[in-house]
């Protein structure tokens, strides 16, 4: 029977208080009857208008119509089809800009909770006790991904399943790229990032840790005496940006990056830690963005008073609505129309508080935001020995700087075909952050399944020469 209630069933979650101080997941997910109800809402339009809001376009219609009718295994399967990593695109992509913005649910109403779905089914079927290998006839051809991230994940899945043979180089000492330094625990836990890396090892996908391309080895050798039929390149965009004021070489001034890999990756947070982290009192996190939330959200799990500045109104704070509201809930307080422009430190270099500026609002700007304007003579002091910098990420130039005749931007970003992935060099191709700048993760592992694609047709037109 049809669900015709305008409103989605809502997400459990932690209470705000007990969460604020542990890295426990926040979101606690649907059980079986409020999956089934909230999968009754689905109209199964002919059209599908969600699925072309969906970069990886899952069949949606169809797998909430198997929740709905209780065949859960049945919803994983069709999402498996299209998507590599679905417990945790339930959990980190926008779909409230994606594949909801466009349900017709919404017009009258609140959307499918698609997300919800997709978390529901995958945590299903990840609760199985083992992933089992899978046998796939191999084609005899090697292809080379760079970077253990969405995109590069994706795009060795579906390499895998068209038979190649996939080994993915990892800088770091644990796989996942930003699923596994970037997003913390209490929104992505690394439990199932692991889970789903077995399944792509279940596939025959070869996971290299501790790989740096361009110093361990480079693109060259890959293609030439590695045996490499492709390389793909999904470093993504690791390279911090800062402010230029003054006052940032002090310490307990940091990057988000640098902040959240420690969190993340080295547990820095747990007593004992071989890679401690400082625990604040007062911490400003600059930015808007989903990235300045999990930082803010993390120092205030420290036992830290977190402010958000930002120099433009709520109205335009880029992140997530969900989360923007969760940091509320949790006691982070935000300083809009704020803007940095010195930290002072204390006597022994340590920083103590940061000297703002305040803004209003001025004519658009480029990206079509309203552009900040400074109101001369004003000023705003707000504590802190901890100033967590989150202004956006560019591609690491190492790969660009080591490899021959590969075109970049100006700030970095490797240049590659929209719909392919290729690059300036044959056999070359990219995708995700390292072409686009920081994005989201279900946009990279969209470009890492057109690449997959790409690379099958390179390969196959190469042989047939």
């Amino acid at each position: 029977m049809a669900n015709m209630s305008l409103k989605k069933n809502e997400m459990p979650v932690q209470d705000a208080l007990k969460r604020q101080s542990n890295f426990s997941e926040v979101a606690l997910g649907y059980t079986k009857d409020m999956a089934i109800d909230e999968a009754q809402r689905c109209l199964n339009c002919k059209n599908m208008p969600c699925v072309k809001g969906c970069p990886v376009e899952i069949k949606i219609p169809d797998f909430i119509k198997q929740i709905a009718e209780g065949n859960f295994e049945g919803a994983y399967d069709i999402i498996a089809e299209s998507s590599a990593l679905p417990a945790i695109c339930g959990r980190v992509c926008p779909q409230e800009s994606q594949c909801e913005k466009y349900c017709v649910r919404a017009i009258k109403g609140e959307s499918v909770a698609i997300g919800r779905l997709e978390r529901f089914v995958a945590d299903l079927h990840n609760e199985k006790e083992e992933t089992s290998a899978q046998k796939i006839e191999k084609n005899g051809y090697k292809v080379a991904v760079i970077g253990s991230g969405p995109s590069g994940l994706t795009c060795a899945g579906d390499l895998a399943k068209m038979g190649y043979e996939v080994t993915v180089f990892e800088a770091l000492h644990l796989a996942g790229g930003v699923l596994s330094y970037g997003i913390p625990e209490f929104r992505l836990p690394k439990s199932i990032v692991k889970k789903e890396i077995e399944g792509l090892k279940a596939l025959g996908v070869k996971i290299e840790t501790n790989v740096v391309v361009g110093r361990t080895v480079l693109i060259d050798e890959l293609l030439s005496e590695e045996g490499f039929s492709a390389v793909y390149i999904a470093s993504g965009a690791g390279l911090p940006k800062f402010m230029s004021i003054p006052g940032e070489e002090l310490k307990g001034v940091c990057s988000a990056n640098e902040f959240l890999t420690r969190i993340n990756l080295m547990k820095a947070y747990v007593d004992g830690s071989y890679t401690p982290v400082k625990k604040p009192r007062h911490t400003v996190v600059v930015g808007g963005g989903n990235v300045a939330m999990d930082a803010a959200r993390c120092a205030r799990r420290l036992g830290s008073e977190v402010t958000v500045v930002y120099r433009r109104t709520e109205k335009e704070l880029p992140a997530r609505l969900e989360e923007i509201e969760h940091a509320k809930e949790e006691g982070i307080e935000f300083a809009f129309l704020t803007n940095p422009v010195e930290i002072v430190g204390d006597e022994n270099g340590f920083a103590k508080e940061v000297k703002c500026q305040l803004m209003r609002l001025g004519e658009p700007d480029a990206s079509g935001r309203a552009r900040p304007v400074a109101i001369e003579g004003s000023e705003k002091i707000v504590p802190a020995d901890c100033v967590i910098m989150s202004l956006g990420t560019s591609p690491n130039p190492i790969i660009k700087d080591t490899t021959e005749g590969l075109d970049t931007t100006r700030w970095g970003g490797i240049i590659a075909d929209e719909e392919s992935g290729q690059t300036s060099r044959e056999g070359v191709f990219a995708g995700g952050d390292a072409v686009t700048g920081a994005a989201t993760v279900i946009l990279a592992m969209g470009a890492g399944k057109k690449a997959a694609a790409a690379i099958d047709e390179y390969v196959k037109n190469k042989q047939n020469k």
